[in-house]
Order: structure tokens, then C-alpha cells, then sequence
């Protein structure tokens, strides 16, 4: 069995006298990517802050082959960044606050600057270390995001809808360096997605959820079209993607819609 990097015990979550979560268990590969998938109100948004400590939940949520309580170190890229636009926060101010307790008014160290650029570099966007956050472009805020996750050294890297935001040629970018980030660092990573063509294309591993789990394994096998029937919506038309060996002939158009 592969080594699992976070597991699910009877996970349930209720929020306002609503159920979210219904006693979910499953496992997350270690050092491989997962896809997290389910329509909207599934609970998708709400598994990845339950593994972050920031919503109460019932059951257990374990770490590691020890299957331990302890968080390992984890890593968060959000859909977008809420902030005030005409704020004069920089980048560089941004990416400090991971790398040092210092206060920003007492200066930044040279060491910090280098980490801060390295990282920009490695994910493609080294020249806006100086811009100020409000003036970065959707995909350029994502990166910047996905960088301030990675120099924290995250050992679980979690990832809730990063491309949303962006058009189809910057979600194929941003999918791109994440899979270069994923092959050298070898750092677990739980990405919540809509999308079935950055799945197929970039994930080992999905885990469909509808509140409840209704099916967890390698993409091939779980992204059947009784699966997805069952995940969005039982009126769905599925049409042969070729990336899926499971779904029908490639003849067929590709995609799917509801």
C-alpha cells in the first residue's frame, strides 16, 4: 500500500446546524499529487481547512505512516487574495513575513531577499519582487501565493482552486510549474479542482465528494462516468477525454457538461 501523508477517520464537520462533511474516511498518497473534486456546497473547501485546524470537526485527522495528531508542516494557496488594492504592501514585504519574525520596519535581511527571489525565479515571475500586491495580475498573485506557501517548506502542500481566477492559458501555467514543484520537491499536494482536464492531465490520485466520499483512488480508475454521474449530477453527458482509458472511444467529442 502506498505510504499515506494524511488520513481520514470519520471526519465529519457541521457548520450552522448543517451537515458539510459526513463521516468521511480515506487517505492521502505521500508525494504525489490528489484531486479533490465534487460540485459546488461538496465540502471541498471545507476538507482542506479541517486539515488546517481552522473549522472544528468530529473524528480524527492523521499525519504521516505514525498516524499522528501533530500537523506536519503545511503549505496553503487560497482561490484569490482579499486584500485592499491601493495597499503599498510589496511582494518582497509579502514573502518576508514567511521568512523572518522581524518586524518589516526593522529592515529585511539580505538572506531573505535571496530566499524571496529564488523562489520567484523557480516559479517564473522574478521581476515583480518590488510591485505592490494590489497591482499584480490574477496569475502573478496565484504564483506569488503558491512562493509564499513554498518557502515555508511545507511537507503537505494544499491547494484550493489556485487557477480559478486566471484564463485557460495562465491555469495551464500555473498547472505546469505546480507539477515541476511537485517532481523536485516531492511535497504531498491536495488540490481542489473543477476542472476534469487539469485532473487527468496533472493528478495520480482524485478524491470525489458529494458531503459525503463517494469514490477515492488513481484517476483512471475512479473518473468513470458512473462515478461522475454519481459525484455531479445523474443528467450528466460525459464524452471520451483521452487521457481517461475507461471513458469511450476517442472518436467521440471530448469533455463533459452538465
Amino acid at each position: 500500500m502506498p505510504e499515506p501523508a494524511v488520513i481520514f477517520e470519520n471526519v465529519t464537520v457541521e457548520l450552522g446546524g448543517r451537515v458539510i462533511l459526513d463521516r468521511l474516511n480515506g487517505a492521502v498518497e505521500a508525494g504525489v499529487l490528489t484531486a479533490v473534486m465534487g460540485p459546488n456546497g461538496a465540502g471541498k473547501t471545507t476538507l482542506l481547512h479541517a486539515v488546517l485546524g481552522l473549522i472544528p470537526y468530529r473524528g480524527r485527522i492523521l499525519f504521516g505512516p505514525r498516524r499522528s495528531e501533530k500537523r506536519p508542516r503545511l503549505g496553503y494557496v487560497p482561490q484569490r487574495l482579499d486584500l485592499d488594492r491601493g495597499s503599498p504592501i510589496t511582494v518582497r514585504d509579502f514573502l518576508a513575513a514567511v521568512l523572518t519574525n522581524r518586524p518589516l520596519w526593522l529592515g529585511i535581511h539580505r538572506h531573505t531577499d535571496l530566499s524571496a527571489v529564488a523562489m520567484l525565479k523557480h516559479i517564473g515571475v522574478q521581476d515583480v519582487l518590488q510591485t505592490p500586491l494590489g497591482r499584480l495580475s490574477g496569475g502573478e498573485t496565484q504564483r506569488v501565493l503558491l512562493a509564499q506557501a513554498l518557502l515555508a517548506r511545507p511537507e503537505v502542500l494544499l491547494l484550493d482552486e489556485p487557477a480559478a481566477a486566471v484564463d485557460v492559458a495562465g491555469e495551464a501555467l500555473f498547472c505546469d510549474i505546480l507539477d515541476e514543484v511537485q517532481s523536485e520537491m516531492g511535497i504531498t499536494t491536495l488540490l481542489v479542482s473543477h476542472d476534469l482536464s487539469v485532473v487527468t492531465t496533472h493528478a495520480r490520485n482524485a478524491i470525489c465528494l458529494n458531503r459525503e466520499l463517494i469514490c477515492s483512488g488513481p484517476v483512471a480508475q475512479v473518473l468513470t462516468p458512473d462515478n461522475l454521474r454519481r459525484v455531479f449530477s445523474p443528467h450528466i453527458d460525459i464524452f471520451g477525454h483521452h487521457h481517461i482509458p475507461s471513458l469511450p472511444a476517442k472518436d467521440e467529442p471530448d469533455g463533459f457538461s452538465g
